[in-house]
């Protein structure tokens, strides 16, 4: 979708927005906003969004802020990260020629030389126009060895359900009578170049989808077959949260296909696939894990609980090994501390490589590179590489039959870099380091401590200019996650150094509960009727600001995205004093009926289900949208959603809006009718949102004193 560049409306930027809502007046019911493509709800949007739009855009800082922006996103010195994929490095890319994108390819030495010659491969930009549909790149999984047949993945808007096509990587082309699998939220993998084994929706008569909204079946479907004609190897229950085929392959070539199903989002059962015999064997794993690689004919596993076999116990947030051949026997390969992690944020942290296991840990949310190797009595051997710190690291692409492996580090204001890893010679070195988009000489990157409601120590980075001065009146805006395990770490977001670094803002990350930066305890404490810790967390640091006269409430802003969308609206709700600013996106708000929104029963065994009394009293409380309340003091929030989105889903965001509506509360709101639930899918739609975010911080945190 095209941007809207310029609109009639004339404000002045002294003027804050009114205290009452002067927007559109139309408010449809709750079963209506629920229809996410029903005419009366889609109106209400259209009227929203052009609200919004006029209030905005008609600043004129907007304009040159969304230009600088859409520049950086299409900026050809960003950095081309690499998949190793048949003998050759591949890239997805996206520029002003190319919106929604292509895959190239270069050769090895190419990439390596440091200034790499680019053949394009497939172009997305001319299948859409082709097919006049709406393509989203979603990923290639190509057959090893060779890698010449792929199966590609594309969805309409970016949205969770997509197409399987099979794709020819010597001819460039999708296989005539090839594979394809119609739309649906679906897995599929190889298992040899005639066969996939593939889980999802059936159609009507077969299994269908979890109540959670993913499949349960799992089917071996062989080259020329319809899908009705797929023979079920696996089925789930239709209480599961879903059911996975998956394929992990070691430093020998040899192959395991495993099917996973996911009881919850926590726990999970494991069996291995036999597709000589088509039988299953049961797998004695833990119910709690992740990132499961196979490495000389060890199953490896990061655990997310206490596990104890045959009388020995193996610590959360350990990395274990499992022989298959003697599975009663697990070794420990690393035991991280209680302020130490295995890198957990949204990128690879283990990977398997020829040689050995390549393993990102985080001390105090600092990243260290560990290489361990698994020697001819069992025992594993290690080795530590240092990183620079106050950045993200993350494992890009490996490949387990190849030494070479890449790794991509970036920082808030330390622009990506890639560097070469070689686990022959284990060695790590810069290879492309990605020039700047936005003047980061006069920044700053600390990491400071507050103290939450219990006491605990929690730690936030905060990036400040240098000759910055504590007046108690620095605009600030803060984010974090909290929730599922997953860390927020320091990443370079061009967008957020055009629109608030290079204006004087201060932007603040806060480690709180919920997340994983210090372990699965660290998560688990802020799961269910927990969760307030990790409210109390970010409180807490808001009020450390203030107390270190870094800024006051009057210049205080938050932003939160998903389950950070829900904290933002939990901080709305119960601290309104706090902030002066709330950026909430394709958020959870309506906490007392998500489980039947989208994929939200899949979330239970992190919010817990309020069918139980505990969860359901603790959300009665703290569900952003019943606790609106009439006669609050509400600062004006921004909320943004997506129509494509399959995931949260819009309607949470459309009653909390409605809501505030009903109670004459000001409220913007805009909702992308594209981009599923990671947002927006073009670079000229990203730089459209980013740019109306800028100007609401800036009329709520800037512009008045």
């Amino acid at each position: 979708m095209s941007p809207v560049l310029a609109r009639v409306l004339c404000l002045s930027l002294s003027i804050l927005p009114l205290a009452a809502y002067a927007g559109p007046s139309s408010l449809p019911s709750p079963a209506e906003l629920s229809q996410t493509d029903g005419a009366t709800a889609l109106k209400w949007v259209r009227a929203q969004n052009a609200h919004t739009e006029a209030t905005l855009t008609s600043d004129p800082r907007y304009k040159p802020l969304y230009q600088k922006i859409l520049t950086a996103q299409q900026s050809p010195a960003r950095l081309a990260l690499p998949t190793q994929q048949g003998g050759e490095i591949w890239n997805f890319w996206q520029d002003d020629r190319h919106t929604r994108g292509i895959w190239r390819s270069t050769s090895t030495s190419s990439f390596q030389s440091g200034h790499p010659e680019w053949k394009m491969r497939f172009d997305l930009d001319a299948l859409a126009q082709n097919e006049h549909a709406n393509w989203v790149m979603e990923g290639l999984y190509c057959l090893s060895p060779q890698e010449r047949f792929c199966l590609m993945s594309l969805s309409q808007a970016g949205e969770d359900a997509h197409v399987v096509r099979e794709y020819d990587t010597q001819t460039d082309t999708f296989v005539k009578d090839g594979f394809d699998l119609p739309s649906g939220k679906q897995t599929a993998i190889w298992i040899d170049a005639n066969t996939l084994l593939v889980s999802r929706d059936w159609g009507a008569g077969n299994a269908g989808l979890t109540r959670s909204g993913y499949p349960y079946s799992v089917r071996l479907l062989r080259r020329g077959q319809t899908l009705d004609q797929a023979a079920e190897v696996y089925r789930g229950q239709i209480t599961d949260m879903d059911v996975a085929p998956e394929r992990l392959r070691d430093e020998k070539g040899r192959e395991l296909f495993l099917i996973s199903r996911h009881r919850d989002f926590f726990h999970t059962e494991v069996s291995l696939f036999n597709p000589a015999t088509q039988t299953l064997t049961r797998l004695p794993l833990p119910e709690k894990y992740d990132s499961l690689s196979y490495l000389d004919g060890q199953l490896v596993l990061h655990l997310l609980q206490d596990w104890t076999l045959a009388g020995q116990t193996f610590h959360a947030d350990s990395i274990v090994a499992l022989d298959l051949k003697n599975p009663a026997a697990p070794r420990t390969i690393l035991s991280p501390t209680s302020r130490q992690t295995i890198g957990d944020g949204m990128g690879d942290a283990l990977a398997v490589t020829k040689d050995g296991l390549v393993v990102v840990v985080y001390d105090n949310v600092q990243p260290v590179l560990k290489l361990y190797r698994h020697g001819a009595t069992g025992a594993w051997t290690s080795r530590s590489i240092s990183l620079p710190g106050n950045m993200a690291a993350e494992i890009v692409s490996s490949d387990p039959g190849l030494s070479q492996a890449y790794l991509q580090l970036e920082g808030f204001i330390q622009a990506p870099q890639i560097w070469s890893l070689n686990t022959t010679a284990q060695t790590a070195q810069p290879l492309y380091r990605q020039p700047n988009l936005f003047d980061a000489s006069n920044l700053a990157v600390e990491q400071m401590s507050a103290t939450s409601a219990d006491g605990t120590a929690i730690p936030y980075f905060i990036v400040h200019a240098k000759d910055w001065r504590k007046d108690g009146a620095r605009p600030t805006l803060m984010t974090a996650y909290g929730g599922f395990g997953l860390s927020y770490l320091p990443v370079y977001h061009p967008d957020l150094g055009i629109t608030w670094f290079d204006r004087g803002g201060v932007y603040v990350m806060a480690n709180i509960r919920g997340g994983g930066e210090f372990g699965p305890a660290w998560h688990d404490v802020a799961r269910r009727e927990g969760r307030q810790k990790a409210y109390d967390d970010f409180a807490a640091v808001a009020r450390d600001l203030t107390a270190r006269h870094i800024t006051s409430p009057r210049h205080l802003g938050l932003r939160g995205r998903s389950n950070g969308g829900l904290l933002a609206g939990v901080e709305f709700t119960q601290h309104p004093e706090l902030w002066n600013a709330a950026i909430i996106g394709v958020p959870l708000l309506d906490m007392m009926n998500y489980e039947q929104m989208a994929a939200g029963a899949s979330w239970a065994a992190e919010y817990g289900s309020v069918s139980e009394p505990g969860p359901r009293a603790f959300w009665e409380k703290m569900s952003p949208l019943q606790n609106l309340k009439a006669g609050v003091s509400y600062p004006e929030p921004f909320i943004f959603t997506s129509t494509r989105d399959d995931r949260v889903g819009p309607i949470h965001a459309r009653r909390f809006a409605a809501r505030l509506e009903s109670l004459k509360q000001p409220f913007l709101y805009y909702e992308d009718v594209e981009g599923g639930h990671a947002g927006t899918v073009n670079a000229a739609e990203v730089a459209h949102e980013r740019a109306l975010e800028a100007i609401y911080l800036s009329h709520r945190l800037m512009d008045a004193q």
